[in-house]
């Protein structure tokens, strides 16, 4: 977390010294702000050592003086924020004495000799840290010990014949390690923690076909020394170590390895590896085990899906959550044991398996709750029918020691952005540009320190790619059926827990939070789950009293009235997200936070003209209650001010567009993404004003006296940079001619990584014209995007597209014109498509899934026959095509 809020830091430091609306007095000594932001870098690399130490260090001590830096950077924002911020508001202030009517034209001037000394003081203060935590990292001080060790081993199921939710797996594993096959086979699970990856282990080590083998079980941790490793590996071979052991530096090692691989040589073994998390020692290991063609299997067991990816040649399980059935057979068996549940019981327990969500671990902590408390209907109801009940927030906290590793061990610029998810609700879907955007704003998210372990999967750049990070880690959920992510409640909890621990942010559910003992003095961010807790007094009362909080998120479900605010007391405020209230009027309160960074609301009002003052602003997200289609010439604009905000890199309108950049200096260098405007927006003078723009999207409400055709892609050659493009008619009437025909390739900008397209109506001969983007790697088609009865994908079309939905269309036959089309797709998705009779066969290599959702039967039929025959084909690869239908016929 001291990683998080030097990031935060950081970026106050950076907007002093880069913004064009900040001067810093000359006499001031200006120069310690250059030396500080030279050593919060400093602060921030030495925090990433970790990264490169973190499987030898004390865990328990690295947090402690991690905890202590966040103390101390907290200290100091508190001299420096107010400091700046008196500072800004008395020079405007001054400024709207002289005139509300035009931008400002001034600069603030910031005079920092005042925190001279606090500088200074906090700079000796760092730097004593760094050394203290460096040295910590390189020598570790000596384990405490642990008051009790929670086993990594689940017991599953009822008796050692039968696994629950796994036994499938099992038979298809051990068939696969009991094979003829000559070559030594790896094998892999991978699951998040808790999901039964040791048990599944442990039984197929204990099945009899090991013993034909050299049998090895080696438990390895996130904390490991591999003399150690290699020691437990040669005594399992009785092998003798003493002369070995009596060795100095790096000899021992050395030598180690040489007799590892020698005992070895020649035997038919199995090797269990549990519990994996680093790479490089997985490929040194591996490295040691020989293939001597005797049917020799090693079995990787991990968390982490990158530890398992290390070696080509593997047979690789991921392992599932269990389904309802599976978790109440499993609730059931641990809870009675042989005997029956009664039959009262058996509904809210079928609901309290459930809301375990699929987590065998969550399963069995709450069965054993569950069997020390009465087993009354009552109970169970209460239990079954709130997923906040005490049941479960004691199985999580018993759980924590399984499940804080996979926390604790995460790279240090990823642990603030995986404990801010936790401030959203709990099982909802991420908001991706949501989430991006809040991190951004946070100073959490730096593009130049995130190095990702997993290819992306339909994301544009980097800024979702921690996200696949945290997912090939099994820390977040990817669901296939809504195609976005979630924390498990298990993981949530921890977030939330982790959160107020270390005062990243404090989350409000209901009134009684406001009494808690700790409370809500010197909090950092505020997180309001129940939005109407803002219009009780007391409470509004004690928020506005925290003159400390940066960062208020009103993440709960959506307010339809508005509730009062007390913005105005929060005069330090970075962050304000409230998209789920509803203002009738824009909050001119607001428009006094003007160190606010981020600000998401709702409202159908006009935006100010004094927007401007918000002059520090880079996101601004404004999304309307109403959608009231209006008539041509009767068009939303916002304030021509907008061209002075020139700190916007995200601008999020939803139905107002940009209007005619008045004066020639008008210019949005910063803009990166933008959103919610319409075809105005996308004329030749506005498009020339955002030139370093990565994502566009349209959103196009048809007026009904509209009668010309719409212009949207005339002009999209001046964003060269442009690497999302999406284009939405909200209200198609699936007439012809609404829209402009598309522009040539040519017009495209190559850098197009992402095209979705929605109720256009295009005839399929238009889509040559994006066939050949060099780049395109997502293509999205939606409601009539394109029209007509077939399509022929012509020869070396769409050489880069991986990624392939088709949604609610006329389409009856898609064809291949040869065997070179598509060469790397690697999902496909087919939806609602019901006049849809015929799809190609002919896909390459890359192929990993098809999911057909409602479609004709007969494209349900081919599928099949496409899995059959790819499956036939690439039977020697590790993995099969997967083929998810959803049908209700």
């Amino acid at each position: 977390m001291a990683y998080g809020a030097a990031g935060s830091l950081e970026l106050t430091i950076e907007r002093l010294l880069k913004s064009s609306y900040i001067s810093i007095v000359q006499n001031s000594s200006p120069q310690i702000i250059k030396l500080l932001y030279e050593e919060i870098l400093s602060f921030k690399e030495a925090l990433r050592e970790f990264d490169k130490k973190r499987s030898t260090i004390n865990m328990k001590m690295v947090k402690r003086l991690e905890a202590e830096m966040v103390e101390a950077i907290y200290k100091f924002e508190d001299v420096i924020d107010p400091h700046l911020s008196n500072q800004f508001h008395s020079q405007s202030e001054e400024e709207e004495e002289e005139t509300t009517d035009h931008p400002p034209s001034m600069v603030f001037s910031v005079d920092v000799q005042e925190i001279k000394q606090d500088v200074d003081s906090f700079i000796e203060t760092m730097n004593i840290m760094k050394r203290v935590y460096i040295h910590e990292l390189c020598n570790p001080s000596p384990e405490e010990e642990e008051d009790g060790v929670v086993p990594s081993r689940i017991d599953f199921g009822v008796n050692e014949s039968n696994i629950v939710g796994l036994s499938d797996r099992f038979m298809t594993i051990k068939d696969l390690l009991d094979s003829e096959q000559s070559e030594q086979m790896i094998a892999c699970l991978v699951g998040m923690a808790g999901i039964g990856k040791t048990t599944l282990a442990k039984k197929l080590f204990q099945y009899p076909f090991t013993q034909r083998r050299t049998h090895l079980f080696v438990t390895i941790g996130p904390k490991y020394q591999l003399a150690d490793i290699l020691v437990d590996i040669l005594t399992q071979l009785n092998a003798n170590v003493d002369e070995i052991m009596l060795m100095k530096g790096e000899k021992v090692l050395v030598e180690l390895k040489r007799l590892v691989f020698k005992s070895l040589r020649f035997l038919r073994y199995l090797i269990v590896l549990d519990d994996v998390w680093d790479i490089e020692l997985c490929v040194e290991l591996l490295k040691l085990f020989p293939d001597d063609n005797n049917q020799s299997r090693v079995l990787l067991v991990s968390r982490l899906c990158e530890v398992v990816m290390c070696t080509v040649y593997r047979f690789t399980f991921q392992l599932p959550l269990l389904d309802k059935q599976k978790s109440w057979e499993l609730l059931r068996g641990k809870v009675f044991g042989e005997g029956p549940c009664p039959r009262e019981l058996e509904k809210a327990g079928q609901k309290i398996a459930e809301n375990c969500e699929g987590l065998p671990l969550t399963i069995v902590t709450v069965s054993e709750i569950l069997s020390r408390a009465e087993k009354t209907l009552e109970y169970w109801n209460e239990v079954a029918d709130d997923k906040q009940n005490s049941v479960y927030k004691d199985a999580y906290e018993q759980m924590s020691k399984v499940l804080y590793p996979s926390y604790d061990y995460l790279d240090q610029h990823l642990k603030a952005c995986f404990l801010y998810i936790g401030a959203f609700p709990q099982n909802c879907l991420l908001n991706m540009p949501q989430l991006a955007h809040l991190l951004s704003a946070e100073g959490f998210f730096n593009s130049e320190s995130m190095h990702y372990s997993e290819p992306t999967m339909n994301c544009t750049y980097d800024r979702y790619g921690y996200l696949y990070d945290f997912h090939a880690k099994n820390v977040i959920m990817y669901d296939n059926e809504t195609l976005g992510f979630h924390l498990h409640s298990s993981f949530w909890y921890l977030c939330n827990k982790e959160a107020a621990r270390t005062k990243l942010f404090y989350a409000l559910n209901c009134h009684g939070d406001t009494l808690l003992e700790e409370g809500i003095e010197s909090q950092r961010r505020l997180c309001i789950r129940n939005n109407v807790l803002l219009a009780v007094k007391d409470v509004h009362n004690l928020i506005a009293s925290d003159s400390k909080v940066r960062s208020l998120l009103c993440t709960g479900d959506f307010q339809e009235y508005p509730v009062p605010l007390c913005l105005e007391h929060l005069r330090l405020l970075r962050v304000f997200e409230a998209l789920s209230i509803r203002f009738y009027e824009f909050p001119m309160e607001v428009l006094k936070l003007v160190q606010l960074r981020y600000i998401a609301l709702t409202c159908d009002g006009n935006l100010p003209t004094s927007i401007f003052k918000l002059w520090n602003l880079q996101h601004l997200i404004v999304d309307r209650h109403l959608r009231i289609v209006k008539s041509v010439g009767n068009l939303l604009y916002l304030p021509i001010e907008i061209w002075n905000m020139n700190e916007l890199k995200t601008l999020h309108t939803c139905g107002r567009d940009l209007p005619h950049p008045c004066c020639e200096g008008s210019l949005l260098p910063n803009l990166l993404n933008l959103s919610g405007v319409g075809p105005q927006s996308c004329a030749k003078y506005v498009l020339e004003k955002i030139p370093n723009l990565k994502e566009l999207w349209i959103d196009i409400e048809l007026a009904p006296d509209a009668t010309e055709p719409l212009t949207c892609f005339d002009h999209i050659s001046h964003l060269h940079q442009l690497q999302d493009l999406g284009c939405s008619i909200m209200n198609p009437t699936l007439k012809t001619d609404v829209v402009t025909p598309l522009v040539p390739l040519s017009d495209f900008p190559s850098s197009l990584t992402l095209l979705t397209l929605n109720g256009l109506g295009y005839p399929w001969e238009e889509m040559r014209k994006i066939s050949s983007l060099p780049n395109l790697k997502h293509l999205f088609l939606e409601c009539y995007a394109f029209r007509g009865p077939k399509w022929e994908v012509r020869d070396n079309e769409f050489q880069s597209l991986s990624h392939l939905d088709i949604e609610d269309t006329d389409l009856e036959q898609w064809t291949f014109q040869n065997y070179h089309c598509l060469p790397v797709i690697a999902n496909l998705r087919i939806a609602h498509c019901y006049k849809l009779k015929e799809i190609p066969l002919t896909f390459g290599k890359s192929l990993l899934s098809i999911k057909i959702v409602e479609c004709n039967p007969m494209v349900v039929n081919r599928a099949i026959k496409l899995k059959e025959e790819w499956d036939d084909k690439y039977a020697g690869r590790e993995r099969l095509l997967r083929l998810v239908v959803r049908s209700s016929l």
